[in-house]
């Protein structure tokens, strides 16, 4: 071997052991980091396929994750370029190559493609950056055949004023302190200084000089002509050594490091009202977003933010703003504290709530079509008559053992529990006989409407995961038993595959803001008595992983801490393995003098003159409903930060009592709260209050063991949360509980469906109510969603309208297109 190529091979060799320990010590740095190299491939020519595997050889050698995408021959130039796009958009890749020569039947114009890649990403280096040439005074240093003189003329054809220069250049700084480009290849290390260079200047650097260094292993490092560190605060742009004009292996590991040094985890800064949508994003309009699952995949290793959850006590029917107080909150802790801050709510959005209905509907009319027979097979079903040994293609030929072979399901109409929904409040679909067409020959039967959130679909897509956990649990959901008693599922009627089709882009969150610019998710919208009434756990979760473990996300649970807040911990956390740090309660003066014997409250009347008026006495007796709300969150090992939401009419004292009360009960801190007039500043001693309580020491516990008996979880909560001396299960309901038991459904958590308007069964009750015994009257299954619900009272999950319905106040102004009327 030559001398010069011994020399080459000892070189690659210090190069490649060299980026190796880099790709290590940046896992190291952050745990779940690969450096990723894209090469997109257009056709299938032998000598690229060659080349592209030495280069993913290479790649691999050193840590780097390399992807190979190929298209075929008859890609488009557009095509091509959405794929570029992607690549662009792509944070897990830091560097990719078009592999040249392309292969495609289609005209494609390379330099369009080479010029669409970022060029941060280019590590071919073939990227024209779009630069002013014509007119502009270019500085060339080295005079070599292999660079400076086509340098020189390739700068000269593009009409730059050109000046070569060299080592024996008189007064060479000044020379070079005149160019708007500077191109060095003269073979000196960092003979260039960064105060020669004329600021904003473009410099291309294309010196490899090996020079000592005692800290590298090898005793070397290789420098570039220019001065790199000083020459980079002056120039508009300069090409790094090495990584700038070299191999696709240290360009990537380079580039991957810049990635790095401007994306740190845990140290996201946003900049508030200026919001800059990045993927992994699809937008809807303008104010809203849907995100990917694979946000969650990609901010895996990233430690999770502080987790609050805001709930209130017993509300009037005019609610007590949980909802105002979780915005205050996060406004205050982002706009004002300057703190990474998420609110997550459960509400509708972007057709969420129609693919709930399409979905829910979808498997109501399967079960009437396998309840009334199978009249014609289709072609998957006759593939699988061909499976069972089955070579028929007419329904009538089927012998009675066949069809129980085929069908297996054999529902008993009777223990129907699927109904169909729909999003509008209509009091006449509360019960409705269907099947009554002459084509239906007599399979009628009863049955019922429920507004499209109390679906348990809605209740899956809150509790679930990810995609393959929604697919599982859409598939469990059990909508009837058979005639000897066997649980029949949405997967026995052959549909879940079909539901998941329906809800793939349901189960991403939405993505909105605040008015000050606090970042919010959106997404479920589970009823709170009949199902868990939280927002989705996909949601939180990837809030949390984007705020960091110094951040806060803020979600809210529906009703009072009673109902959301217990289900919340027992129903959601426990599924989520989520840690909750503080709760924080909502409380007002007008619910607490509600709650000490003050006149009835009613929506849409004005309120009576008890409630506008200075009683410290009534708020407090009614601080009885605050204190034992204090005590239910304080019983999970959760801090409380009680939110007094201080009305206009409310005086000093009366506020000061009630902190003051809450405070001698338990609560970590209590404080009152004006963010409905003044947005985030009005909730700032509430966000101080929060930030302190999650650094204090908590020791989060749930309620009851899942393995206890139905009736027995019943009863914890019954007693523990509603104070009440016992329950009574009547008779459906005890049936319920032994045939949930039987069929393998009884280690699920509670889902208790009762009035919110009370600590107890009986809405009327008011305060703490005692020494009274809940009646159960029935629990049904939620399977697929993962809970049992026993129903306490009348449930009513069809909403009807009231005699003045909202709607008369509904319009649209044709000119403005603003909606008018709704709130």
């Amino acid at each position: 071997l030559s001398p010069a190529s011994v020399f080459n091979s000892f070189f690659s060799r210090q190069i490649k052991e060299r980026l190796k320990n880099q790709v290590i010590q940046m896992k190291e740095e952050v745990p779940g980091f690969i450096p990723g190299l894209a090469i997109l491939q257009v056709g299938n020519r032998d000598d690229s396929n060659l080349y592209i595997n030495v280069k993913l050889k290479a790649a691999e050698e050193i840590g780097i994750k390399a992807t190979h995408i190929k298209l075929p021959r008859t890609a488009t130039e557009s095509e091509v370029l959405k794929c570029i796009t992607s690549l662009n958009e792509d944070l897990t890749v830091h560097g990719f190559i078009v592999q040249l020569p392309l292969d495609s039947e289609n005209p494609i114009n390379t330099e369009t493609l080479v010029n669409a890649i970022a060029p941060e990403k280019d590590v071919d280096g073939l990227n024209s950056i779009r630069v002013q040439i014509a007119g502009r005074h270019a500085v060339v240093v080295g005079r070599s055949k292999i660079v400076g003189a086509p340098m020189h003329d390739l700068l000269l054809w593009n009409h730059a004023t050109v000046t070569t220069c060299h080592s024996k250049t008189a007064n060479l700084n000044e020379e070079i302190s005149k160019g708007d480009i500077l191109v060095v290849a003269i073979g000196q290390p960092e003979m260039v200084k960064g105060e020669w260079i004329k600021p904003g200047a473009i410099v291309i650097d294309c010196g490899i000089n090996y020079v000592t260094d005692d800290t590298k292993p090898s005793g070397k490092k290789i420098v570039g002509d220019v001065a790199y560190k000083e020459a980079k605060e002056r120039a508009s742009f300069i090409t790094p050594v090495p990584g700038g004009v070299g191999p696709m292996t240290v360009s990537t590991v380079e580039s991957a490091k810049r990635f790095l040094e401007n994306f740190k985890p845990g140290e996201w800064i946003i900049e508030y009202n200026k919001l800059n949508l990045k993927t992994p994003i699809e937008l809807y309009g303008e104010t809203k977003a849907k995100v990917r699952l694979s946000a969650l995949e990609r901010l895996q290793h990233q430690p999770d933010g502080k987790y609050v959850v805001v709930t209130g006590i017993t509300p009037t029917p005019l609610g007590e703003g949980k909802s105002t107080t979780t915005i205050g909150l996060v406004q205050a802790l982002g706009a004002h504290l300057h703190q990474n801050v998420f609110a997550c709510f459960n509400l509708h959005l972007t057709g969420d709530i129609h693919a709930i209905t399409a979905a829910n509907n979808l498997v109501a009319a399967a079960i009437d079509a396998r309840l009334n027979g199978v009249r014609k097979f289709s072609d998957i079903q006759i593939r699988r008559l061909w499976r069972l040994g089955i070579e028929k293609t007419d329904p009538a030929t089927l012998t009675d053992e066949e069809i129980n072979r085929f069908a297996r399901l054999d529902i008993d109409p009777e223990t129907i529990t699927w109904q169909r929904v729909l999003d509008t409040n209509d009091r006449f679909l509360r019960k409705i006989t269907i099947g009554q067409a002459p084509t239906e020959k007599g399979h009628s039967r009863t049955a019922q409407f429920d507004i499209s959130v109390a679906s348990e679909i809605m209740a899956v897509l809150a509790l679930t995961s990810s995609l393959e956990d929604m697919r599982e649990r859409l598939g469990k959901m059990v909508v009837a038993s058979s005639k000897k008693g066997e649980p029949i599922s949405t997967e026995d009627l052959g549909v879940s595959g079909a539901l998941t089709v329906l809800m793939k882009d349901a189960i991403k969150p939405n993505l909105m803001q605040t008015l000050e610019g606090t970042p919010v998710f959106v997404h479920a919208g589970p009823f709170a008595n009949i199902a868990h009434g939280n927002s989705s756990i996909i949601a939180d979760r990837i809030a949390l992983k984007l705020v960091g473990p110094k951040g806060f996300v803020v979600t809210e649970a529906g009703f009072g801490a009673d109902i959301g807040m217990e289900k919340f911990f027992n129903i959601k956390c426990r599924y989520s393995g989520l840690r909750p740090h503080v709760v924080v309660l909502v409380a007002t003066v007008r619910a607490l003098k509600m709650h000490g014997g003050g006149p009835t409250v009613t929506a849409g009347l004005p309120l009576p003159k008890a409630y506008i008026e200075e009683d410290l006495e009534l708020v407090g007796k009614g601080f009885s409903n605050l204190k034992k709300q204090i005590e239910n969150a304080r019983m999970f090992g959760v801090p409380v930060v009680v939110a007094v939401n201080a009305f206009k009419t409310d005086t000093e004292a009366e506020l000061d009592l009630i902190s003051r009360l809450a405070k001698e009960h338990g609560a970590f801190d209590a404080v009152k709260c004006t963010h409905w007039a003044e947005g985030g500043k009005g909730a700032l001693a509430l966000a101080e209050a929060v930030q302190r309580a999650a650094a204090a020491p908590s020791s989060f516990q749930l309620l009851y063991d899942l393995k206890l008996p139905v009736e027995d979880k019943i009863r914890i909560i019954a007693q523990k949360i509603y104070g009440a001396d016992d329950i009574e299960l009547l008779p459906e309901a005890q049936h319920k509980a032994e045939v949930y038991t039987k069929q393998g459904f009884g280690n699920l958590p509670i889902c208790m469906a009762k009035t919110h308007l009370s600590l107890s069964h009986n809405p009327e009750l008011k305060g703490v109510p005692t020494g009274f015994v809940l009646p159960v009257r029935d629990i049904r299954a939620s399977v697929g969603a993962g809970f049992l619900y026993p129903l306490v009272g009348t449930m009513s999950t069809m909403p009807g309208l009231p005699t003045r319905p909202c709607f008369y106040d509904i319009d649209l102004d044709p000119e403005t297109e603003q909606v008018n009327g709704l709130f």
